[in-house]
């Protein structure tokens, strides 16, 4: 019976340590599409103190967002494409059904759980410029004076 016993709880732990939700990929997994869901709040379970400030500036400009853009954010599926862990730093590459180039998630260990580290200099999300009309440049020749006393 106590063999029983140890065997079961040796087959639980290691269920649970193969369902580790405190390793890079289950975290970002978690993130990414609470952020691209627009659910800013349960993103910031997963993120740093620098990665929360970013998230409550977005979740302000959220507000203002017509519903039918909410709703087209909820069906944004993510894929998560490969994971590099390098002792306290990971970095998780992604793409969504919303961009076709694969983009980069960057993580660290604090106190011994991941947490997404996005700042302002990471290239989580690029947006295509809009195209803009070229700004006029002044005629120079039209209404400028000329000196025309030759011809009086």
């Amino acid at each position: 019976m106590k063999k029983a016993l140890l065997g079961l709880a040796f087959m639980i732990a290691l269920v649970a340590a193969g369902c580790n939700s405190n390793s890079p990929k289950p975290v970002a997994e978690k993130f990414l599409n609470s952020f691209w869901h627009m659910n800013y709040k349960e993103a910031k379970e997963v993120s740093t103190d620098a990665t929360k400030q970013m998230l409550e500036m977005l979740e302000t400009m959220a507000v203002r967002l017509p519903d039918s853009e909410v709703k087209k954010a909820q069906k944004v599926t993510v894929e998560i494409t490969k994971v590099e862990e390098n002792g306290d730093k990971a970095v998780v590459y992604y793409k969504t059904s919303e961009m076709n180039d694969e983009k980069k998630l960057n993580l660290i260990k604090q106190d011994d759980k991941w947490l997404v580290n996005f700042t302002k200099n990471d290239e989580f999300i690029t947006e295509e410029p809009d195209e803009e009309e070229p700004i006029a440049q002044p005629d120079t020749a039209v209404g400028t004076p000329t000196n025309d006393t030759a011809t009086k």
